[in-house]
């Protein structure tokens, strides 16, 4: 449990070393150089070098890409962690640095030193200088958040200086330290601040707000990994193997004694069925006499049952007159209702008929009227037509109002007369639906006495086993008391010999007391290694599942190289065959030249020149074919063109499509796999609780043989276990008979749905 060291570095004078946020680097100063180490590998991934003094600070960016140093030459650098490369500086050559801190983002960085100032640097350029008020200031420290600013001094004391920093500076100052303060850091979670100086003292400091109210602390995941040395897992595997050898051997011995368990309880079992064989000889016997009295039993309850059958006829027919004349009185009066309403509906349809030819008598008497009116006014239709377009709106509206009128009565009597029709019909529906229900009634009342009938036979048939069997248990019990009373005395010097093994038990029992604490003991031992291994088969899988998507990825890569390749070898192709057409326009071109100069030498002839230069045309000039045709190849190697782009776009979204395809099924592959481990595991638990209860039963019946051989039986006699059994059926049979009588009672007693009860039959007791 004690630190050991793991690995040493030759870094002679190393006064600063800062690990970055991530911890997979580390930063170590070396004089004036820095050097990048790599935590997991060792490797000294890279070197900062550009100071000409020592460095005196150095300190990493939230997002470990950047590194800001500042030393006694009084350069501020940024560096950048991936190229080793200076991206910043900030020189001031009459200011000794000793300490820098840089801002969340990382575009701000603090720095303090010799000459009492404390200095914003932004883009290489300082931004602002506060003076410290005659105090050298000799470290910086700035929160994670990006809001609180705190200084050391020379003095010992510290600063909390109002941020974001103004010209001249705002600060609060608490005096611990008794000299100067050397280092200064805030917590993770911007809780905390410790301070160490040169006095030999670490102070703790907690940060709150103005208003006394400390930080919301934040979340923090602490790593699960436990390191452990060679040593201690080896010798934890071998105590592993020590107990597992030692089960091994617990688990044979148990299996041998088991062995020896079965091998008694043969015996055992072949004792029994001797016995038991004689038993149901003797019954047999028993059960012949029992048949003769079955035969007797039989034909006094046939007699009965006869009695019972006519009786139940007479009711019966008795129920069908009555409910007979019932449906013949509910018949006659459907008829009487039917009548009534068809005379209804008759003499409704003549009072409508009646409505509506006095009403057409009215409106015509009306109509006529009017025209006669409309006549006498024609003459002064030229003098007073206003008056006239008055008088017919009068009369429109009052004929109007007649007719609706007319229409409403007519309809105020076409529902009354509807609405008694509809009670009628539901009157008529609401008898057919009793007579209905009256006939199934009637229907489950028969099958009701079928199934009673049936129930009396079965019960009766019951009763008579149910007693032959009762006689049979009571001459049983008879026998068995008077065996009760000869073992009792056995049974007392069985209960000594008891009392002595419940003794060897409980020495047992502290042996097993003892074993099972020793085992647990072991389990403790066995669960961390068990834990630790389990994290180990995670992180492996972890990684499988990565190297799983590098091979995906380089397969896709593959790919993509493979159609890199085959564009490249059909444009080689492509530009082989323009290399050949060149050449063929050049050699052309040649023999054109040398037929050109031939030529020349006829200038002097113009008949022959003419022919020449007729034969240059008919021989290199191309016809309008021929250009038509290049121009169609042209455009059918265009086309060309587009349908492979359009065939190599398709292929890629389907190679897509295939990956992505891929990547569900394999998900649900793993998804299943996970199920069926889980659903392993509990088989085997499963398992072993099934062991252990088998094992447990082992052991009762093995105490159970050792408690029944130690007193030896005298004759064929019943052991204490067997007779409590038989009680225990006794009591069981008894019970049974009761619930029987009990419910042969009750259907016996149970009321037809007439309200009549059966007679009651005599139950033999």
């Amino acid at each position: 449990d004690d630190i050991q060291p793991f690995k040493e570095f030759t870094i002679r004078g190393c006064r600063e070393c800062q690990f970055s946020n991530g911890g997979h680097l580390f930063a170590a100063v070396h004089g004036n150089v820095i050097q990048l180490y790599a935590t997991y590998t060792f490797e000294n991934v890279g070197n900062l070098k550009g100071h000409n003094g020592k460095v005196r600070s150095i300190v990493w960016s939230q997002d470990d890409s950047k590194i800001i140093s500042c030393g006694v030459d009084g350069a501020v650098y940024e560096w950048s962690v991936y190229t080793s490369k200076r991206e910043g500086e900030s020189v001031l050559k009459t200011c000794s640095y000793t300490c820098a801190a840089v801002s969340p983002e990382g575009g701000t960085t603090f720095a303090v030193g010799s000459d009492k100032t404390l200095k914003e640097i932004s883009d290489s350029q300082i931004q602002r200088e506060v003076p410290a008020a005659d105090t050298v200031l000799t470290q910086v420290a700035i929160s994670r958040s990006g809001r609180m600013l705190f200084v050391g001094t020379a003095q010992g004391s510290i600063r909390a200086m109002k941020f974001p920093l103004t010209v001249p500076g705002e600060w609060t100052e608490h005096q611990c330290h008794a000299s100067s303060i050397t280092k200064m850091r805030i917590s993770y979670d911007d809780g905390f601040l410790f301070t160490v100086g040169e006095d030999a003292c670490l102070y703790t400091f907690k940060i709150m707000d103005k208003e006394g109210r400390g930080l919301k602390a934040k979340d923090i995941t602490y790593a699960e990994e436990i390191l452990i040395s060679k040593s201690d897992l080896q010798e934890k595997d071998t105590a592993m193997k020590e107990l597992k050898t030692r089960v091994y051997e617990l688990n044979m011995e148990n299996e041998y004694q088991l062995r020896l368990k079965d091998m008694n309880h043969h015996e055992k079992t072949k004792e029994l069925t001797e016995k038991f064989i004689q038993e149901m000889e003797s019954l047999k016997t028993k059960n012949q006499v029992l048949k003769t009295d079955k035969d007797k039993e039989e034909a006094k309850h046939e007699e009965e049952r006869q009695e019972l059958i006519e009786r139940q006829h007479q009711e019966l027919q008795d129920l069908e007159s009555a409910n007979n004349q019932k449906l013949m009185a509910e018949y006659e009066k459907y008829q009487e209702l039917q009548a009534k309403s068809q005379r209804m509906q008759e003499e409704y349809e003549r009072q409508l008929s009646a409505k509506s030819e006095s009403h057409k008598q009215a409106l015509r008497e009306q109509t006529e009227q009017y025209e006669t009116k409309l006549h006498e006014k024609i003459g002064q239709l030229e003098a007073a037509h206003d008056e006239m377009r008055q008088t017919m709106r009068i009369h429109e509206e009052t004929k109007k109002q007649i007719e609706e009128d007319a229409d409403r009565e007519i309809l105020d009597i076409k529902n009354m007369y509807e609405r008694r029709l509809r009670e009628e019909k539901e009157g008529n529906m609401r008898l057919t639906g009793e007579t209905g229900i009256m006939k199934k009634k009637f229907k489950s009342q028969e099958q009701e006495i079928e199934a009673l009938k049936s129930d009396i036979n079965n019960l009766n048939t019951e009763k008579n086993k149910l007693n032959g069997v009762i006689k049979s248990l009571e001459k049983d019990i008879l026998g068995l008391k008077k065996e009760i009373q000869e073992r009792d005395e056995t049974i007392q010097d069985k209960e000594k010999r008891i009392y002595d093994l419940k003794k060897k038990n409980q020495e047992l029992e502290k042996f097993k007391f003892v074993l099972d604490y020793k085992i647990r003991e072991l389990k403790k031992q066995i669960e961390p290694r068990e834990n630790d291994i389990k994290a180990m088969k995670d992180q492996i899988q972890e990684m499988d599942t990565e190297l799983e998507r590098y091979n995906k990825n380089n397969t896709a890569l593959d790919l993509k190289i493979e159609e890199s390749k085959q564009k490249l070898k059909a444009n080689k192709e492509e530009m082989a065959v323009q290399r050949q057409k060149v050449h063929d326009m050049e050699a052309e071109l040649k023999r054109f030249r040398t037929d050109v100069s031939n030529c020349v030498q006829y200038i002097q002839d113009p008949q022959k020149l003419k022919t020449k230069i007729v034969e240059l045309n008919k021989k290199y000039v191309q016809s309008e074919q021929a250009v038509e045709a290049a121009g169609m190849d042209v455009d059918i190697q265009k086309e060309y063109a587009r349908q492979r782009d359009h065939l190599e776009r398709s292929v890629a979204s389907f190679r897509k499509k295939l990956t992505k395809d891929q990547q569900i099924h394999r998900a649900d592959n793993v998804r299943i796999m996970q199920e069926n481990v889980s659903l392993i595991k509990e088989i085997n638990d499963l398992r072993r609780e099934l062991k252990i209860a088998r094992t447990q039963v082992h052991d009762l019946e093995a105490n159970s043989n050792v408690l029944k051989k130690g007193a030896l039986p005298i004759g064929p006699i019943i052991s204490p276990e067997e007779l409590d059994q038989t009680k225990k059926i006794v009591d069981i049979q008894k019970s049974e008979i009761k619930r029987l009588r009990d419910e042969l009672r009750h259907s016996i007693n149970r009321p037809l749905s007439n309200g009549q009860r059966l007679p009651p039959l005599e139950v033999a007791q």
